[in-house]
């Protein structure tokens, strides 16, 4: 797709207003029936975050050739952004109730379940799920694409992805894990959502086998990557930086690769991932440009 060359920062920041003016028109108006539970839906999805894996999908997209109707690609290139956003709070407000991480602050103001009620928050979750796949279904995209790109949602999503992934996670409060098990977590817990949106870019336009393969090599390392700096962030940010409550791993004596690893060695593992990940871009060319930014924007975060 021909795009203004913006320079990154205005074209991320512009690719974050137009998503969130995307889920603003797609969720359910606040006024309509069960009026509280859309408020908390809404809540819980607007107005806040870094909107990566949104970015990610628009950036894949971007790196392909487009396969038929431009209009139509850039249409279900902002389903597909949604869809995936809409996961990832569905996540973030199960993750926050108490049952789980039991966390108050989340994106720098009170978590879903402490600004309306747990039932509420729970629901609301339930709610953005089949949400997600319902913008996947009404794609304007050949019907054997949208198959592939809610396979790909359902997998990322699911007990072999984030939901197993976060499983995993609260088994292992308490117990060392070794190098391949955290790798292995976390490529589900985070990895798998991120790797399904650099996916499902390329999967809305079309893209050749090659691209694809050159895709899913990049979204394995920086999906990682992405957790990796996540990990070095919760020891040496404040909750103003963050967003949410800072130090809550260690506290929990929960396994990261800081207390694996530690601090230094997590950087420099981080750095590797990068640079596989720029390597995986190689034969993308030019059109990969937003997303070797991307790789750069996870990696030197401070946030």
């Amino acid at each position: 797709m021909k795009q203004i060359q913006l320079a990154f920062p205005e074209w991320l920041q512009g690719r974050v207003r137009h998503v969130e003016d995307v889920l603003d028109d797609l969720l359910p108006p606040a006024d309509v029936v069960p009026a509280r539970l859309h408020e908390a839906m809404r809540y819980a999805v607007l107005g806040g975050g870094k909107r990566v894996r949104a970015a990610l999908v628009y950036a894949a997209g971007q790196a392909c050739p487009v396969s038929g109707s431009v209009l139509a690609v850039e249409a279900s290139l902002d389903r597909a952004a949604a869809a995936v956003e809409l996961i990832h709070a569905y996540s973030l407000v199960h993750d926050d109730l108490p049952c789980m991480d039991d966390d108050v602050l989340r994106r720098g103001r009170p978590t879903t379940h402490v600004q309306f009620d747990e039932a509420t928050a729970m629901l609301a979750g339930d709610a953005l799920q089949p949400l997600a796949f319902e913008l996947l279904a009404s794609m304007p995209i050949a019907p054997a694409l949208i198959v592939q790109a809610t396979q790909s949602l359902a997998r990322a999503a699911g007990s072999q992805g984030m939901a197993g992934g976060q499983a995993i996670d609260l088994l292992s409060v308490g117990h060392r894990l070794s190098r391949d098990e955290l790798q292995q977590m976390h490529s589900m817990k985070t990895g798998a959502m991120l790797a399904c949106s650099v996916a499902l870019g390329g999967i809305v336009a079309g893209a050749s086998s090659a691209s694809r393969q050159a895709l899913d090599v990049y979204a394995q390392a920086i999906g990682l990557a992405f957790q990796v700096v996540d990990d070095i962030l919760d020891v040496t940010a404040d909750s103003a930086s963050l967003g949410k409550t800072p130090g809550k791993d260690a506290a929990e004596n929960k396994p990261t690769y800081v207390s694996l690893l530690g601090l230094d060695e997590a950087r420099a593992f981080a750095s590797e991932l990068r640079e596989a990940a720029l390597a995986a871009l190689e034969p993308l060319g030019d059109a990969g440009k937003r997303l070797a930014e991307l790789a750069d924007f996870i990696v030197l975060r401070d946030r």
